[in-house]
């Protein structure tokens, strides 16, 4: 036999011919090597036609002796068969492999796919350009939502700290420690605050061992001499100390109201307002029918817009500065026995006023629930459960904001709030108009009276 290439059609596959198959113990007429039974059929020496096409790419060509193709007429000789690696599956490729063209490569099936979206060595430098910004957006979203988040739940430790009493207004000597305001009123009332001397002859203020009165004149009238033609008398106190930081408690056993009047208890610097800031622990207009009304009011840089508070009362407004809101301050309103005759006929109450750094918290308690350690002598805010109002430093710095604290009572007649249409007529349905109920009506303002039973002033040590 000589030398050669495998066959041609072995290169391209064609189905190989039948082999023919030979009785036990017969001889092949064309040949002279004795007949040797046919192997079994193996089905698992080659697992697809792609390890099978696989072979004869990588190896091109087979022993010389391992396969011979011959005619139609004769029968495919095996030689030399113990020597064919291939020989043994001969027989399974006459049986097995269907006819047609080799299957395709793994590579070749991939290569007519799509490329996948998410497989980066297949992007252009716009998709890598798109990426990033995408990414770079995703990052802000997570760093903005994540800012507000904290924020919204920051909130101030409020830790207890322990107070020692430092000033007490009571008494007999009540009025010793405060100055009387004197002229028109700043906020535009139709009212003529009095001096010390005028607050005497008219019984505008007194004191006694219990409590101390601050009330509005009802002698004068519209004719008399003096008249209250420009304005009926009244009485702004403020006191010669200032505080910068404290707790305040106030007895208050009655509080003003009526047609016209605008009466508040309150805390400022009457030298540099509104840069010194402004508490207002108790305000009511007329009727006082939508109860009490605690307010800050500040310069700018002062809010409590989206801030985490803990409080009893009802948020008005959010911006403390002044000019925002026509300078309603950032408010927090009580339910109506908060002041007026719901709070008067419960016999009164007290009013406590934390200012410090964390933040301003005042808390209201009735006659009959004034906590203990009030009423002994050593208040403890810690324990006092949530306030009628709160204001955390949050977005306010209270200590810039807040200074030299004097402490205030007035009762103001008409001005920019009570005396204004919407509010006069409007929400707390009072007659003719507010400046002329005052002139003419001096009896109207049997109730627009303050008393304390005391102010006493703690700081902490």
């Amino acid at each position: 036999m000589t030398s050669k290439q495998p066959p041609l059609l072995l290169e391209y596959w064609k189905p190989p011919k039948p082999v023919r198959h030979h009785r036990a113990n017969s001889r092949n007429l064309l040949s002279s090597t004795p007949d040797r039974p046919l192997p079994p059929i193996r089905t698992n020496t080659i697992k697809s036609r792609e390890d099978y096409w696989g072979y004869w790419e990588s190896d091109k060509k087979l022993p010389l002796s391992t396969v011979t193709s011959v005619s139609s007429s004769t029968t495919s000789t095996m030689t030399s068969y113990s020597q064919n690696p291939f020989a043994d599956d001969i027989h399974m490729m006459s049986h097995n492999i269907p006819a047609g063209p080799p299957p395709a490569y793994k590579v070749d099936r991939e290569d007519t796919l799509a490329p996948r979206w998410w497989d980066v060595k297949n992007w252009s430098k716009k998709s890598f350009l798109f990426a990033g910004l995408a990414l770079a957006a995703i990052i802000i979203i997570v760093v903005v939502v994540a800012v507000e988040v904290e924020k919204s739940n920051r909130y101030p430790a409020y830790s207890a700290l322990s107070y020692s009493l430092t000033d007490t207004y009571s008494g007999t000597s009540f009025f010793d420690s405060f100055d009387y305001f004197t002229g028109y009123d700043p906020t535009s009332g139709f009212v003529h605050y009095v001096d010390s001397a005028y607050a005497s002859q008219y019984n505008l203020t007194y004191a006694t061992s219990d409590s101390a009165i601050l009330r509005v004149d009802t002698s004068v009238t519209a004719d008399s001499v003096p008249n209250a033609s420009t304005g009926r008398f009244s009485v702004r106190l403020t006191s010669k100390t200032q505080y910068d930081q404290g707790l305040f408690i106030f007895d208050v056993k009655h509080t003003p109201y009526g047609c016209g009047t605008w009466p508040a208890l309150w805390l400022s610097d009457p030298n540099n307002w509104p840069a010194h800031g402004e508490i207002d622990v108790m305000e009511a207009v007329n009727t006082a029918s939508t109860g009490n009304q605690m307010t800050l009011h500040t310069s700018s840089g002062c809010t409590m817009k989206d801030v985490k508070r803990k409080e009893t009362g009802t948020v008005l407004y959010s911006n403390c500065a002044n000019g925002t809101n026509s300078n309603a301050g950032c408010g927090v309103r009580g339910n109506s026995t908060t002041y007026g005759t719901g709070f008067n006929a419960l016999g009164g109450g007290v009013m406590a006023m934390e200012l410090r750094s964390a933040g301003i918290r005042i808390w209201q308690f009735f006659r009959d629930a004034i906590p203990s350690d009030i009423t002994s002598g050593s208040p403890d805010p810690s324990t006092w459960g949530e306030a009628a109002a709160d204001f955390p430093n949050t977005d306010c710095n209270i200590d810039n904001h807040f200074k030299n604290q004097s402490i205030i009572a007035n009762i103001d007649l008409c001005g920019s709030w009570a005396g204004t249409t919407s509010i006069y007529t409007g929400q707390d349905d009072c007659p003719s108009t507010c400046q002329d109920f005052v002139a003419n009506n001096a009896t109207a303002f049997t109730n627009a009276y303050w008393e304390f039973g005391y102010f006493k002033v703690y700081t902490a040590s």
